[in-house]
């Protein structure tokens, strides 16, 4: 299966290019050092693990990136409590993380049968 024709993973990619931009003039390197890494990390690992040859890697891989789409959720979270991230963009952030984990969850579903 060609990971690019995804619509997980072309939403994950969008999202973590919004993390990027919207955290780039955020001095807090650390904080945003590891949001862009968890945000990089699911469409990442979705590719990854869709060109894996057994079911089994695949789904290894998949459930990487839904364990990196939490915890970026986690930092979103943490992000708009301390101020460092918009309530829009918060908002909007958290409904997209959670339709991308029930999307890999859906795929992962699909796999084990």
């Amino acid at each position: 299966m060609n990971f690019e024709k995804l619509d997980v993973w072309k939403r994950a990619t969008r999202l973590s290019c919004e993390i990027y931009r919207v955290t780039a003039e955020l001095r807090d390197f650390g904080f945003r050092d590891q949001l862009t890494r968890s945000g990089l990390s699911v469409p990442s690992n979705i590719a990854e693990g869709m060109t894996r040859t057994s079911s089994k890697e695949k789904i290894r891989f998949l459930e990487i990136a839904r364990s990196s789409m939490a915890e970026a959720r986690t930092q979103i979270y943490i992000g708009a409590e301390i101020g460092y991230l918009p309530i829009d963009v918060t908002k909007a952030w958290l409904q997209e993380t959670r339709e991308i984990s029930a999307m890999l969850s859906g795929l992962i579903a699909s796999l084990n049968r």
